[in-house]
């Protein structure tokens, strides 16, 4: 990884390491149990590596106005049963309480702040330059008590904020094992991938996911782009399909003011590289409460679209176990619904199934594979739902940009 500082750079025994994690956790409406604590699992080989220093987390979940905006408390205590070690909670992000907590903190001991965005200044300040972030309060008040920053907030990369990018300037900004494994992991699918190479792209927000085609196609590097999902009920209306009212009013509805934008990237896609795209031939809709299929030739449907059919799933399998290199982001049906989960549980396991490297991208894809339980199966599974899309876009990434611009401050700091 170059032009960031890693943890194999450096030697933090001992020291105080301010540690940015993005544990934005799906919540229970009513009760707050956790519904997937992927995220704070996925940190917890960069909490190892700083075993001997004072650890102090800062992070965030959700934003203010929304329902599941809570303080960090349960968090922590989440945490603390995943380590099987305490994890301190101090309900303060950068006041008296905080810095005393902070102080007060011997070598191996991990201290939780409060959710970030309980500070006005993380919202208001997530369009400033660096010269604003740097004299944040977050900044100024907490930079001076630690040795470094280190960031494993993958999933909020492809924002700004104090918390986020500011310190990219005070303290050496050095990238976690999480941080690392996905740049890593994305740079390849986006750079260097082996072939042959597809990528299968869902989900409903159809313009994230022509964008990543646009950049792949661009590049020179995919083979096939599968589209499935709402994105593949698009692709179909582009070339000419009638999907159907209902199915049209969903996407435009979905999409809102970006609709246009989007049509104009997939006609551009389906005119000028028309040899590598791959659409659904048969879907299945809900009738009358049942899961029914339908070939494509039989649309329009007043029915919901639900789902890609069994020959769509016949015809993708042989192009996946055929893949050196799988890359899967995005849902290809209402999933969650149990009878129109076939398509998208079909296709990880086909992903489990493949001895090709596999990169799932973030979101309700990443979720599904923990909740599963086969992590271990997939080459990687990003943590990032938008940062991932963004990433795979050739989009910018505020956080990468800073720990580039802190590894050339600070870089000759640490070598011999």
């Amino acid at each position: 990884m170059d032009g960031v500082l890693s943890l194999d750079d450096v030697r933090l025994n001992g020291k105080h390491i301010l540690f940015r994690v993005d544990v934005n956790s799906p919540l229970h409406p009513e009760t707050r149990a956790f519904l997937d604590d992927g995220r704070l699992r996925a940190i917890t080989d960069t909490l190892r590596a700083l075993a001997d220093s004072k650890v102090v987390l800062i992070g965030h979940q959700s934003r203010p106005g929304r329902n599941d905006f809570t303080d960090l408390s349960g968090h922590a205590d989440r945490l603390a049963r995943i380590l099987g070690r305490p994890v301190g909670f101090v309900p303060d992000v950068c006041g008296d309480a905080a810095i005393e907590a902070i102080r007060e903190m011997k070598d191996g001991d991990i201290l939780c702040l409060d959710n970030v965005r309980m500070h006005p200044e993380e919202i208001a300040l997530k369009r400033a330059p660096i010269e604003e972030l740097r004299v944040s309060k977050i900044v100024t008040t907490l930079a001076p008590e630690f040795d470094a920053y280190v960031t494993d907030a993958f999933a909020a990369s492809h924002r700004n904020s104090p918390s986020l990018t500011g310190f990219s300037e005070e303290l050496p900004c050095i990238a976690g094992r999480l941080m690392e494994k996905e740049i890593n992991a994305l740079q390849t699918a986006v750079n260097n991938p082996p072939r042959p190479y597809i990528a299968i792209l869902g989900g409903a927000k159809a313009d994230d996911s022509f964008r990543v085609s646009q950049n792949l196609i661009d590049r020179g590097v995919v083979d096939t782009i599968a589209f499935v999902g709402v994105v593949g009920n698009m692709m179909l209306w582009v070339q000419g399909v009638d999907i159907g009212e209902g199915n049209k009013e969903f996407i435009r509805g979905t999409l809102g003011s970006d609709f246009d934008a989007a049509w104009s990237m997939a006609e551009r896609l389906n005119n000028d590289h028309s040899e590598v795209l791959f659409v659904p031939t048969d879907v299945a809709v809900e009738a009358k409460g049942e899961r029914v299929g339908m070939k494509v030739s039989q649309l329009p449907t007043p029915y919901p679209i639900y789902d890609i059919g069994v020959e769509t799933l016949m015809r993708l399998r042989p192009l996946m176990m055929g893949a050196e290199c799988i890359l899967w982001n995005g849902p290809a049906s209402y999933f969650e619904r149990p009878a129109f989960a076939f398509g998208t549980i079909e296709i990880l396991n086909m992903c489990t199934e493949t001895a090709a490297m596999t990169i799932v991208g973030g979101g309700h894809t990443s979720a599904l594979v923990n909740s599963r339980g086969v992590s271990n199966r997939v080459s990687h599974n990003s943590t990032g739902g938008g940062a991932c899309l963004c990433m795979l876009s050739g989009d910018s990434m505020p956080v990468i940009d800073a720990l580039e611009r802190s590894y050339n401050k600070f870089a000759p700091l640490f070598k011999d």
